[in-house]
């Protein structure tokens, strides 16, 4: 990369990277991202989480945090917060409060910064796996999943 005068990095045309303007995702393109790795789960696994709630913040809550004894805020790329159905028919629903995948932004942003995979496909396995622990699924069944769903 050449340096234009003025202290300016640009292509050796002057040009702007493709990159100068983009940002890292949010909130909503992450919500974006997730609809359309959710979408792409086969239809017979969709049709089993009904009610699941999928959630995407910035980082898990120190709460969250403290009791899956991380380190810091970046060690948790996801987590599912509930009862799986394999413990649903053990468990009184009186008061149940729903299913839910959480989605942390900023660890999965971080975890693809260092990684040699696609912002979708990290989303994906990260749904993917924390689903997964909604049904009770040995690692092999959730690559299956995930494979069916790239």
């Amino acid at each position: 990369m050449s340096q234009k005068s003025g202290g300016e990095a640009g292509t050796k045309s002057g040009a702007k990277s493709p990159w100068h303007d983009l940002e890292a995702p949010g909130i909503a393109a992450f919500e974006d991202l997730a609809r359309d790795a959710f979408a792409r789960l086969p239809a017979s696994f969709r049709a089993l989480c009904e009610g699941l709630v999928i959630r995407i913040e910035d980082f898990p809550t120190d709460e969250v945090l403290d009791e899956m004894d991380a380190e810091t805020p970046f060690d948790l790329l996801g987590l599912f917060q509930g009862i799986g159905r394999a413990q649903a028919d053990a468990v009184a629903h009186t008061g149940q409060m729903p299913n839910m995948v959480f989605l942390y932004r900023r660890p999965i942003l971080d975890y693809w910064a260092e990684n040699e995979e696609t912002l979708g496909d990290v989303v994906t396995h990260v749904l993917v796996h924390e689903i997964g622990h909604h049904f009770g699924l040995s690692d092999d069944d959730m690559e299956a999943i995930e494979d069916r769903a790239n």
